[in-house]
């Protein structure tokens, strides 16, 4: 840990970017699971699917108007900071929220994530499930993205989740707590930056923003019944 008496406590992360995160965990790993074992449990696979869904849409609208640290702007970086950074030149600025590094990362995983749940809206295992969406697309886009979903997206985001938690483990080495962070959102940086915001309204706000998103999921979700 540090002890340098100049470093200063900051608001990182938001509440709201904090459970969208363990959410997400818990919802990824969900999908795993229930995947992996079949049968009735797809039913589970579902319902995580559409949960999981639905957070990924908080978090892009999120990603444009919630906390500081959690805007998109504050972690979308040029590619000679990508090259600085890797040559041991990045900025202090860097270790606030995510780092050139983990920036690429989180990217990466939010947008396979989307592919994913995605393929599963318009996959059929012709046995007993489909997604919901499979009769708005051609019979060979529906194998094309059961392939994807079934054969190679979960192995992407294996890899992802893999990478994810060696960079924790690597950078806990390091004397940095990632997981405390995203816990209590308070990170100890060197230069002083603009917290996140995180009171009352926003906490609300993104209340408000979550359950649109959950009916929309929700809604997407019935859109197989309806066409019967």
């Amino acid at each position: 840990m540090y002890t340098d008496k100049s470093l200063t406590k900051v608001r990182v992360w938001d509440l709201p970017t904090r459970l969208f995160h363990w959410l997400l965990a818990a919802g990824v790993t969900g999908l795993a699971i229930t995947g992996t074992v079949g049968g009735n449990a797809m039913v589970w696979h579902f319902r995580f699917g559409y949960s999981v869904l639905a957070l990924l849409l908080f978090r892009i609208v999120w990603g444009l108007v919630g906390g500081r640290w959690s805007r998109f702007g504050a972690f979308i970086y040029a590619p000679q900071s990508v090259i600085d950074y890797l040559k041991g030149k990045g900025k202090p600025e860097h270790s606030v929220g995510h780092s050139p590094i983990g920036a690429g990362s989180v990217i990466a995983m939010l947008g396979f994530l989307l592919l994913q749940v995605a393929s599963g809206l318009v996959s059929d295992d012709e046995i007993a499930f489909s997604g919901p969406l499979t009769r708005f697309v051609s019979n060979a886009t529906v194998s094309l993205a059961t392939n994807y979903h079934s054969e190679i997206g979960k192995w992407i985001l294996l890899v992802l989740v893999l990478l994810h938690i060696a960079a924790i483990v690597f950078y806990l080495m390091r004397k940095h707590n990632l997981v405390g962070a995203m816990l209590h959102g308070d990170k100890e940086v060197v230069v002083p930056v603009q917290p996140s915001r995180d009171d009352a309204v926003s906490r609300l706000s993104a209340l408000v923003l979550f359950a649109l998103c959950a009916g929309t999921a929700y809604w997407v979700s019935t859109l197989e019944v309806a066409a019967f």
